[in-house]
């Protein structure tokens, strides 16, 4: 859902682009849609590149301790990242529900309730949440951890002299 977003608003993009270069008829619509597409889209990408492991690390350092190690290491960040998005989706909500009741707009020509791009914030971070949650139990399950697949990745193979896989 989140890519089909992003490409929604590279399109509404490009089309402005033709029509105001192009054809000198600038939209009233694209710029503040797809500033919409690309807030739902990386709010809702969250969760699933927290679950295939796909958010930057920085784990020079990590990757250098036992395995072991790093799976607790894995379990410490996962539970901050967890902390941080449920505060977030607290304070996200009471902020969407503020602008909600008092209805809220985005002051522009479109005049779109300001509430439909502020939901994404409690949504997304509501699903980074849980997939904290569920990762932090597949982790302490004897599950893949995020430094010790890279860990894997990185050391050669004593068959090949290769890296594993």
């Amino acid at each position: 859902m989140a890519s089909w977003l992003f490409v929604v608003a590279g399109a509404m993009l490009t089309y402005e682009v033709v029509a105001r270069y192009f054809f000198t008829r600038p939209t009233s619509w694209a710029a503040e849609l797809s500033q919409m597409c690309l807030i739902w889209g990386a709010c809702l990408a969250m969760a699933s590149l927290l679950a295939k492991r796909q958010h930057i690390q920085v784990d020079a350092l990590v990757q250098l301790l036992p395995a072991g190690v790093i799976r607790w290491i894995d379990v410490l960040v996962l539970m901050v990242v967890g902390i941080f998005a449920a505060v977030v989706t607290w304070y996200g909500f009471a902020i969407f529900h503020d602008s909600f009741v008092r209805g809220r707009t985005t002051g522009s020509l479109l005049n779109i309730p300001i509430w439909i791009v502020e939901l994404a914030v409690p949504v997304g971070f509501c699903m980074l949440t849980l997939q904290s949650v569920h990762e932090i139990k597949r982790t302490l399950s004897g599950g893949k951890t995020g430094g010790a697949v890279k860990l894997e990745a990185a050391v050669p193979s004593p068959q090949d002299g290769s890296a594993s896989a």
